[in-house]
């Protein structure tokens, strides 16, 4: 009995730790965790019952009262440290400390979330060891944490087969994001195919964008080095409708089209594609025009009317040589002040381009501003039938060249709008003529874009940075991966075995010291 009595706290001790185990590791065996906690509980019952008169006593003594003041002193602090733990759950802050910003949303994501007016859920659908879970989960942990809208769940496919049959989920790892009545899925953990997903699902119209067709130009239905298959890739990822467009049969222009992009023709347009092409500018509408040099159209004389200058040349290069290009595919580091570069710092290629400036003469109320200059060791050459390429002062203009501009300008009061119904059939909101502004990109070259070198660098984010600009879509971003920077450190062998014996031998034997020191000065008091 009294061998009983003595390990009865002892039992308690076990029952209880044990039920909190089972809680922990086993919760589904909840009838062995309850019977271990009332065996628990019973024992420690019982204990105090046998023991009465002995905590009484002990109640009394001074050093139960300290020990009491010590528990509540600690009791009030765990108290002070829930609380605050409770606030700061709530009203968190999160900081990134890595140079490359890994863990934190890109500006233009950031942005994207804060214009959010609505609630937007987004379902995982991922199975149990999926891997890409965990990375989605972080993602829309940093998704939540700028906009309150933003609501996300996880579902197990194979749990929930009545939800893969209604989402019409077909591969593991599909995010569905709903806003509304409309929805867009994506199967990927990036931050740009997610952040290009809420735009989709919480745009009002899908904006259809029109290639010309018909000059010799590559077409966004080749997949070889001259198509522009990419580029239209990129544009339907952004949640564009990407379409071919040959104004020479049609008998009007397309009503939706919110860009027309000429993508360096190889022969000239009819007139009456010019004088179609400039009454849906004159009505508000926008334009992306490439013209690679020496080609025989009538671009450069039609770009002129729209503020911008095209010489007759080519621009050489001395520093591409140094990046592993010719003297003919100029370089772009740096950009000038405008809403297409303001968050993009990427150099891009141009091969085989021609001069794109600033006119001295412009249109009344346009606005021309040149995006791209090359470097100033470059210049344009006027002197085309030369067999060997060389600087001449007197006829050639020395870097920087302009190689991209863009003006923008008010529609002309009284021309056809640029865009009639949307899809669908709705019809769209009709400005006045005073607000509608007439957007024009002209770059002097197009393979910058295409699929040879659509990769290339910032060549592919550029071009669609200029596209978002004229469609009125600057929240449609094409955000460039981030790169884990090895850091690693060099040491001499020396400098390995200093590290080894201070952080395996001198630190050790000198914190051993101190608390010897310690005990022998205590024992002495």
């Amino acid at each position: 009995m009294d061998a009983l009595k003595k390990n009865l706290s002892a039992a308690a001790a076990v029952f209880l730790a044990a039920a909190l185990v089972g809680l922990i590791v086993w919760p589904y065996k909840r009838t062995a965790i309850l019977i271990l906690a009332i065996l628990g509980l019973a024992s420690l019952a019982v204990h105090v019952v046998l023991h009465w008169e002995a905590l009484k006593r002990g109640f009394t003594r001074r050093s139960f009262l300290y020990s009491g003041n010590l528990v509540l002193v600690a009791v009030i602090v765990l108290a002070i440290l829930g609380l605050a733990n409770h606030f700061l759950s709530k009203h968190n802050y999160r900081a990134d400390f890595t140079a490359a910003k890994l863990h934190s949303l890109s500006g233009q994501s950031v942005s994207v979330l804060k214009a959010l007016k609505a609630d937007v859920t987004l379902k995982g659908f991922f199975r149990e060891g999926n891997y890409g879970r965990a990375a989605m989960e972080n993602l829309l942990k940093l998704y939540a944490y700028h906009s309150g809208h933003i609501k996300y769940e996880f579902i197990d496919p194979d749990k929930n087969p009545g939800l893969v049959k209604r989402y019409d989920v077909t591969q593991d790892g599909t995010t569905v994001v709903e806003a509304g009545d409309k929805e867009s899925r994506i199967t990927t953990t990036s931050e740009e195919d997610l952040t290009n997903a809420l735009i989709k699902a919480t745009r009002a119209a899908k904006k259809v964008i029109y290639f010309l067709d018909g000059h010799g130009e590559g077409t966004i239905d080749e997949s070889g080095d001259d198509g522009y298959s990419t580029a239209k890739a990129e544009l339907e990822k952004l949640g564009y409708e990407v379409k071919r467009q040959t104004l020479a049969l049609a008998d009007r222009f397309p009503q939706d089209c919110a860009l027309l992009v000429v993508a360096g023709p190889k022969k000239d347009l009819l007139p009456n594609e010019y004088e179609t092409i400039r009454g849906y500018l004159e009505g508000g509408g926008r334009a992306l025009v490439m013209v690679d040099p020496e080609t025989p159209t009538q671009l450069p004389r039609f770009l002129a009317g729209y503020g911008f200058r095209l010489e007759d040349d080519i621009v050489v290069d001395t520093v591409s040589r140094l990046l592993g290009g010719d003297y003919f595919m100029p370089v772009v580091s740096e950009y000038e002040t405008h809403p297409i570069t303001e968050r993009f710092g990427y150099a891009t290629f141009f091969p085989l381009a021609r001069s794109v400036e600033v006119a001295e003469t412009k249109p009344e109320g346009a606005t021309v501003t040149e995006l791209a200059k090359t470097s100033p060791n470059s210049w344009s050459e006027r002197e085309l039938d030369q067999k060997e390429v060389k600087f001449d002062a007197a006829k050639d203009k020395q870097g920087p060249i302009g190689l991209a501009a863009v003006a923008e300008l008010p529609a002309k009061a009284g021309a056809p709008p640029a865009s009639g119904a949307q899809p669908g059939g709705a019809a769209p909101p009709k400005p006045e003529a005073a607000e509608k502004k007439t957007r024009v990109a002209a770059i002097g070259d197009s393979d910058f874009a295409k699929n040879r070198y659509f990769g290339v660098s910032g060549n592919g984010n550029f071009f669609l940075n200029v596209a978002n600009w004229l469609t009125e879509e600057a929240d449609l971003i094409a955000i460039q991966p981030k790169t884990r920077t090895p850091r690693t450190v060099q040491l001499t062998p020396a400098q390995g075995r200093l590290v080894f014996l201070t952080s395996v031998v001198v630190l050790p034997l000198a914190m051993l010291a101190i608390s010897l020191y310690v005990w022998r000065r205590r024992r002495t008091l």
